[in-house]
């Protein structure tokens, strides 16, 4: 009989601990298929809280992906062991003295490796919507690819390039032709600076970042788009394109963008939506309905994927954290997702908290468990 309840024991003991481990690994599942959504931490207001106030205010909401558009000294000691992923731009004002090796070693030095891995540097920005044509940041764009080369080396020196992903972001003007999204190609003119640039994505297994505003189209052309095709409420698809279906734009302009790159047959590269957002207030169909809607429906939508890369997560991050008073023209000062105050400008959620729960859950078994031990 005594053997009799020990295989008892061992049996229910084992299986205890397969349930807990079965637990363990559906709520880290959990956890990162239901957090494709970081926000993009922009400073341009007079009255915004400290870096801290910040990230407390990120981790008091589930948001756990930040990007930070320039290696501020406070936000990066913030950061430190917070757990919150970081996409971490170069500036564009940086690039021209990142084209040299030494001064890029200096810098992933400095603003990376002194932090690394306290704080979860995932991704490294290098320029932000560098235009090689006909734009104020055009002389810039020369210097793009070798500061991107000289940044990915460093951390390669370093055995980090598989942790940190090195890239540039990109806005949808490079596109030339976005319609349908499976005909999506790059301008010719900007081809001579994007082609080598997109080689080196593929040589070296990074993503491209994409700044991705459905908002931007709509407002440019109003008369053929449709505000539900833009905040994805159109009840049934609007645009076939082939057997693929649309249902909204912002799935239609992200597909351009990966066509555009499959068609310059150069080789696969991820996109990663680096921004999007909509304002509440300060232009055409700037409401706060209308971005509390886009905002919450994209927050939804992300886990999903697109008629083009079905059942792949899309990486994005939201545009941005506050509304920032110094920006222009005015419609670009109401684009956060929270006040200066830290109050919330919408009621929806930005992580997927059932992972915490389900920890909770472990927590209840484990205890349970050694209950059932001690009545053994």
């Amino acid at each position: 009989m005594a053997s009799f309840f020990f295989a008892i024991t061992i049996s229910s003991s084992v299986l205890m601990a397969s349930l807990l481990l079965m637990l363990a690994l559906f709520a880290v599942n959990l956890r990162i298929t239901g957090a494709q959504i970081g926000v993009c931490y922009g400073m341009m207001g007079n009255n915004l809280p400290s870096p801290q106030e910040v990230i407390e205010l990120c981790k008091a909401n589930n948001i756990v992906r930040m990007r930070l558009y320039d290696p501020n000294q406070a936000a990066l000691e913030a950061l430190r062991n917070s757990g919150i992923e970081v996409m971490l731009d170069v500036p564009n004002s940086d690039l021209q003295s990142l084209a040299n090796p030494n001064n890029a070693g200096q810098w992933v030095q400095t603003n990376v490796l002194n932090f690394y891995p306290a704080v979860n540097i995932k991704y490294i920005a290098v320029g932000n919507e560098v235009k090689p044509v006909g734009d104020s940041t055009s002389w810039m764009a020369q210097y793009v690819l070798p500061a991107i080369q000289n940044v990915y080396q460093a951390i390669r020196a370093k055995g980090l390039h598989d942790q940190i992903k090195v890239s540039t972001a990109i806005d949808m003007t490079l596109i030339g032709t976005s319609y349908p999204p499976s005909k999506g190609s790059f301008r010719s003119d900007v081809r001579s600076y994007l082609d080598p640039i997109i080689g080196y994505l593929v040589y070296a297994n990074l993503p491209l970042f994409a700044n991705v505003y459905p908002y931007f189209s709509y407002v440019g052309d109003p008369n053929d788009i449709s505000l539900p095709y833009a905040l994805f409420t159109a009840p049934n698809v609007v645009v076939w394109d082939g057997s693929r279906g649309y249902q909204n734009l912002f799935d239609a302009v992200l597909d351009s963008v990966h066509a555009a790159l499959d068609n310059t047959g150069i080789g696969y590269v991820k996109v990663v939506v680096s921004e999007s957002g909509w304002p509440s207030d300060g232009g055409f169909a700037a409401t706060y309905d209308n971005a509390r809607v886009y905002l919450g429906n994209l927050i939804q939508h992300v886990k999903g994927g697109t008629p083009m890369r079905p059942n792949v997560a899309i990486e994005t991050y939201l545009f941005g954290m506050f509304d920032e008073n110094q920006k222009s023209p005015e419609v670009e000062k109401h684009f956060g997702v929270f006040y200066p105050n830290n109050q919330k400008k919408y009621p929806f959620n930005f992580g997927f908290s059932a992972a915490r729960h389900w920890e909770d859950d472990i927590v209840a078994i484990k205890n349970a468990s050694v209950s059932l031990r001690s009545d053994a």
